[in-house]
């Protein structure tokens, strides 16, 4: 009986799609050809409800899609996000992820973004990535997980952009491309590139305005660096959520630099991703740091990850965050030296070191880090005390 009354409802929400169909026929809203194609769906939907069978290709599945949405068919529905997600391919991947979201297919959508972050060079080279909507853009280049230079990342937003500015009719000028990026300019991660990255492609590009190349170009060089509008957080495949640890249970006054690096070695027991660390600062009020931070493979003696940079402290025994510019990936078992090259005043330090050290995550299983002192000059910081009390990485 309800099986009856269901086929029921469902057979007049064809028969509205037969009439729609018709009543745009002879309004002339719709040519003969569309007609016949619409009429195609129509059948194959009324067919799906008495026979389940189901005729899905690559030419119709999008316009079925539309109408077991919009007449109400959610099983014929499911099959059409099924039949997407199995043809999903990074050269399609935006284009079906433009369709998910006007669909609001958000499983769907799921997919093809870790499609997108899987294989995001591919992904963006693919002609689909010039059509979709700035919405889309920006939620794409909101993610951490793209595995891709930033420098290339830039050069696709200006493609889109160019092909934004035609589909607008605007002259494809520098501002015109400014003004249709709108805020997805602000999420292009400037600070990630190297300073001859960004000296061959966006400062020339004549989208950004003058102070912001020349504050870029001082925040590469300078420290103080000046504050810029752009987020530093690395982006390549980091998944999961930022985790951190410190090594020290309470936090004292003075520790001095002179130009001698502060290093301490780790190994942990799993694959983890480092994007920076968490460093003491200043014991005289607010001022600001330069840095030089490195991840060093020591068995190899061989440097994985530096960067040369700044951060700005308030006074507080708190820790202050100093990024890499791309993740560091270590290795289980593997031993690595941590080292942080600082100029400034005085500092607070740690003390009551761990020599081993658990993160626990709800999702994830357990991190172990276990520190061991780095032999030679090393200002002074070992497990027990010193610098570098904080790791921040990715599981």
């Amino acid at each position: 009986m309800l099986h009856g009354q269901l086929l029921s409802v469902q057979s007049v929400n064809v028969l509205t799609c037969f009439l729609n169909a018709k009543r745009l026929l002879h309004c002339a809203r719709l040519s003969p050809s569309r007609y016949v194609f619409m009429i195609s769906i129509c059948v194959l939907v009324y067919r799906f409800l008495y026979s389940d069978e189901v005729q899905i290709g690559p030419e119709t599945v999008m316009t079925t899609l539309y109408t077991a949405k919009k007449y109400a068919v959610p099983a014929l529905e499911a099959h059409c996000v099924d039949f997407l997600t199995k043809h999903l391919r990074a050269d399609n991947a935006f284009m079906l992820l433009t369709q998910a979201r006007l669909f609001d297919e958000p499983q769907l959508a799921s997919l093809c973004l870790d499609t997108i972050d899987k294989s995001t060079m591919d992904a963006i080279s693919a002609e689909g990535f010039t059509d979709i909507d700035i919405d889309t853009l920006c939620a794409v280049l909101e993610r951490d997980t793209l595995s891709i230079r930033e420098s290339r990342l830039f050069g696709a937003v200006v493609r889109w952009a160019e092909a934004e500015c035609q589909r607008q009719q605007l002259p494809v000028t520098f501002g015109n491309k400014q003004k249709v990026l709108g805020r997805a300019l602000s999420l292009i991660r400037f600070p990630l590139m190297t300073i001859e990255e960004f000296a061959a492609g966006p400062a020339q590009s004549g989208i950004l305005s003058d102070r912001e190349v020349v504050n870029l170009f001082l925040h590469f060089t300078v420290n103080p660096k000046p504050k810029v509008d752009y987020i530093d957080r690395p982006r390549c495949c980091l998944r999961g959520k930022e985790c951190s640890i410190n090594r020290f249970q309470q936090v004292e006054s003075r520790w001095g630099y002179s130009g001698t690096s502060d290093r301490i070695r780790f190994t942990v027991n799993r694959r983890i991703s480092i994007v920076g660390f968490g460093l003491y600062g200043s014991i005289h009020g607010p001022t600001d740091y330069q840095v030089n931070i490195q991840i060093i493979d020591y068995e190899k003696n061989q440097t994985l990850g530096q960067n040369d940079t700044g951060f700005s402290c308030d006074g507080t025994a708190s820790t202050f965050r100093v990024m890499f510019k791309e993740p560091i990936e270590i290795l289980p078992t593997v031993c690595y030296t941590a080292c942080a090259t600082l100029k400034g005043p005085d500092s607070h330090y740690g003390t009551k070191g761990l020599k081993k050290v658990i993160h626990e995550s709800p999702t994830a299983s357990k991190t172990c880090f276990v520190f061991y002192s780095s032999p030679g000059n090393n200002n002074g910081t070992s497990i027990e005390d010193g610098q570098i009390p904080e790791i921040i990485f990715y599981t």
